[in-house]
Order: C-alpha cells, then sequence, then structure tokens
C-alpha cells in the first residue's frame, strides 16, 4: 500500500540582504573612522560623479565601478539608518519570493539606473551622488509588484501608549512615492538629498519585478517536471 505525501517546498537560505546590510554597515564605519579630509576624498573618489558618468558625448564612457561602489556609501549615520531599516523591511520580503542571487541584480541594476539617471538630469555636476536610496526605493517598487495585497504596520503613537494599525501597501507606498515625486520638484538644488533618484528607483523595482517573475516561474516548473 503506497500514500501519497505531498512535498513540502523546499525552503532557500536568505543570505542577499544579510550581505548588503553587512557591507553597508562596515563602509560605514569605515567612514566614520575617517578624518574630515579623508572621508571627503573617499566619497569623491568613489561615488558617481555626474561630470564624469558621461565623459564625451560623441564617445559615451560609463564609470561602471563609480556607480556599484557610490551604493554603499553614505553621507552620515542617519542616512545608513534609514537605508538599512527600508532595506531590511523590504529585502527579506522580495528575497522569500526571489532568489537571493535575482535580490543583488535587483538591488545593483536599480541603484545603478536610479544613480545614472540623476547624474544625467541634476544640475550639480561635480557633487558626488552616493548612497543605497535608489537600490532600496527599488525593492520597495520590488515588493509592491509582488505583494499588491499585503497590509503593513504602522506605529501611532498614543500619549504614553504606541498602538499598531495594519494598512493596505499600496495605500502606504503609494503615498511614499507621492512625496518622493513632491520633493523632487519642491526640492532646492542645493539639498544633498536627491530625491530624483528615489523615484527612478521605485518604478526600475516595479518593473525589474515585472520582468524577473517570469523567470522564476519558470524555474519553478522546470524544478517540478524535473522531481516527476
Amino acid at each position: 500500500m503506497f500514500v501519497s505525501v505531498k512535498a513540502r517546498p523546499k525552503l532557500h537560505l536568505l543570505w542577499a540582504t544579510p550581505v548588503l546590510l553587512a557591507i553597508m554597515v562596515a563602509v560605514g564605519v569605515w567612514e566614520a573612522l575617517l578624518l574630515p579630509t579623508e572621508k571627503s576624498l573617499f566619497i569623491r573618489q568613489f561615488g558617481t560623479i555626474p561630470s564624469q558618468v558621461i565623459t564625451d558625448i560623441s564617445a559615451p564612457s560609463l564609470r561602471l565601478l563609480d556607480v556599484l561602489t557610490s551604493q554603499f556609501i553614505h553621507i552620515d549615520i542617519a542616512h545608513l539608518l534609514g537605508n538599512a531599516l527600508f532595506l531590511s523591511l523590504f529585502g527579506i520580503a522580495v528575497e522569500r519570493v526571489f532568489r537571493s542571487q535575482l535580490v543583488i541584480l535587483l538591488f545593483i541594476l536599480c541603484g545603478a539606473i536610479s544613480n545614472v539617471t540623476t547624474a544625467l538630469f541634476i544640475s550639480q555636476q561635480s557633487a558626488p551622488i552616493v548612497g543605497a536610496s535608489g537600490a532600496v526605493s527599488g525593492l520597495i517598487g520590488a515588493y509592491l509588484f509582488l505583494f499588491p495585497r499585503a497590509s503593513l504596520g504602522i506605529v501611532i503613537p498614543l500619549g504614553l501608549y504606541f498602538h499598531t494599525e495594519r494598512v493596505p501597501a499600496p495605500v502606504l507606498i503609494g503615498l511614499w512615492f507621492f512625496l518622493q515625486v513632491l520633493f523632487t520638484f519642491a526640492s532646492s538644488e542645493t539639498l544633498t538629498i536627491a530625491w530624483f533618484s528615489h523615484v527612478i528607483g521605485f518604478i526600475s523595482g516595479f518593473l525589474l519585478a515585472g520582468l524577473f517573475k517570469p523567470m522564476l516561474i519558470s524555474s519553478a516548473r522546470g524544478r517540478v517536471l524535473k522531481s516527476r
């Protein structure tokens, strides 16, 4: 007598988000140990300098290494902690669906697209663009594509107590995206935050998640057929 037992889905190790966080924190600690002049030189050396992204219009020369390294450099601790928090919240959720390698690719592509696009349109061509904001915004966009019916918890302070309320993810993320667009057009060019990169990163992540999802489905079908 044979008994049919349903195979449990194989859990995969979620390593991409912790690795990205570890690199960001390690670079942040390194920056904190530098003198102000050394930190400024470090940021200019490994950040994305808009005037150097495309050095010649007739013969484009993209500085790919700077576009990559700039994603892990932050201006200060607050900048680092903010990106680390959002990376932790949305990175793990996206990684539960996508393979870890795809999460790394999504992070890097969204960061690169947002940094290069910002460099092409920003007026301050000598100011370095740094930070993982574009890449993290990409993960937020991917999350919205993958979990359009999800809800997120928000903490509401009520005097000495805190109340947690569940709100549909499209509402919260839509509000966040609206604010990024608003700040893009309302902020001054003298500000250090490139809000435009958040918008581009979010859109890139949403679209790339749609591109990656069929690859994930076909891969899952292949594994099912192979196990039969």
